[in-house]
């Protein structure tokens, strides 16, 4: 019986790896989930092909604060990370990076459409 032989850090080995599609999916919701502050169950995600790249079309809620504590102060906007625009734009970007990194998928973007509000009051959801 014979061991097989050791492996020196960083030296390829034959053979490939592949991540499912659910795997990707989980992913793509969990980030998405964690940038746009809500629950990953929330998250709908589809993969197209884009010229050989994947393309990332996300749809989401995004958690906000009451409105009431918004019309009391006004600077709450920029305390929970901007406007939902802002926040949209900066999501795309950190999700993009994030399935990327731990996939080593290649993204060419992906989309995001905003498909409601929930309140968060103080890092909770309702």
């Amino acid at each position: 019986m014979s061991s097989p032989a050791p492996v020196a850090s960083g030296q390829a080995l034959s053979g490939h790896n592949r991540i499912s599609t659910q795997a990707l999916t989980s992913l793509a919701k969990a980030a998405a989930a964690q940038a746009l502050g809500v629950e990953a169950q929330d998250v709908r995600a589809d993969w197209t092909d884009d010229d050989g790249l994947l393309a990332l079309s996300l749809v989401a809620p995004i958690s906000i604060p009451p409105l009431e504590s918004v019309v009391l102060d006004p600077a709450r906007v920029q305390g929970s990370g901007g406007s939902i625009w802002d926040r949209t734009v900066k999501a795309k970007a950190a999700i993009l990076q994030t399935v990327s990194e731990l996939s080593c998928s290649r993204l060419s973007r992906v989309d995001i459409r905003i498909s409601g509000a929930k309140i968060s009051t103080g890092g909770r959801v309702q």
